[in-house]
């Protein structure tokens, strides 16, 4: 591996990161001057951070070239105020667009071409083209440094959440491939999340799973099972019983008559066809596979 440490680093370590720590999703940030004035502009440094209460963070920089304030810290210092735009793929050319350093006065909305609405609660415009509004009260601006490039973290409270209704199941169960949401990477780059590429994965919320230091040495050491595999062979409360759930299983039979006078590869051949079925989460299933090998 080669090492990067900021000292010494500093330009290739500022692009890097960005690259490594990803993707970020994008807090495109609606506020407004104490003059009404309107400025929209978008931020990768951005996440949720609590529930109760519910707070977004996100980070305008200070800026590098003359350490002064960006348009969006300004107003928020000024009218304590903003709402954050879920960025999703139908509106990701506009908002980079709305990312360009007007001067300001100059009005985004108009520049990028969204639509404004007017909030409910608070005084900044909701971007009428996002999936999911949220309004929110500025509690707390943090400044990390006063040299040029610095991050100040503002500490937003949700008030409300607006969502199309397009979204929501009659349950308000949200569907998530539906958002096509976007987040950025590093350099020019962003990533779409799509239906092609959404995966689930079992939290180990309700039971205490064993570990793979508890697997026995034969799979912990395979070179077939990967760490993802051991992942999901891990969390299980205890390593099952075997059953005789796999006596019609053809490939089962054809592998032990195959491989009966060759243990190793009869386990390796074991560890390939419960990688297999690892794919498809049948965890029960692998196990009873491996507990042949």
């Amino acid at each position: 591996m080669k090492t990067f440490d900021r000292e010494n680093h500093g330009p290739i370590f500022d692009s890097l990161i960005k690259y490594a720590v990803a993707p970020r999703p994008i807090c495109f940030a609606s506020t407004v001057d104490k003059d009404g004035n309107p400025n929209l502009s978008p931020f990768s440094y951005f996440n949720f951070m609590s529930t109760e209460p519910p707070i977004c963070v996100f980070s305008p920089l200070t800026r590098m070239r003359d350490g002064k304030d960006k348009h969006t810290l300004s107003n928020i210092k000024g009218v304590p105020e903003v709402v954050i735009n879920i960025v999703n793929y139908p509106m990701v050319q506009q908002q980079s667009l709305a990312s360009t350093e007007y001067d300001k006065g100059v009005n985004e909305f108009e520049k990028s071409g969204f639509t404004p609405l007017k909030s409910q609660h608070i005084k900044p415009a909701r971007v009428a083209e996002s999936p999911v509004q949220l309004e929110c009260k500025v509690r707390e601006v943090i400044n990390l440094s006063p040299n040029g490039g610095a991050g100040n973290l503002v500490i937003a409270e949700i008030i409300c959440m607006h969502i199309n209704a397009n979204l929501l199941d009659e349950d308000n169960n949200m569907d998530q491939a539906a958002l096509d949401l976007v987040a950025r990477l590093g350099g020019n780059w962003y990533c779409r999340v799509t239906e092609e590429n959404l995966f689930e994965v079992p939290k180990p919320l309700r039971k205490l799973g064993i570990g793979v230091d508890q697997l026995p040495e034969h799979i912990r050491q395979s070179s077939i099972l990967t760490g993802n595999h051991l992942g999901l062979l891990a969390n299980v409360e205890s390593i099952p019983e075997k059953t005789n759930e796999l006596e019609s299983d053809a490939h089962i039979s054809s592998l032990l008559e195959m491989w009966s006078s060759d243990e190793t590869q009869l386990r390796n051949e074991l560890h390939r066809y419960a990688a297999e079925v690892l794919l498809e989460e049948d965890v029960e299933r692998a196990w009873q596979i491996l507990l042949l090998s």
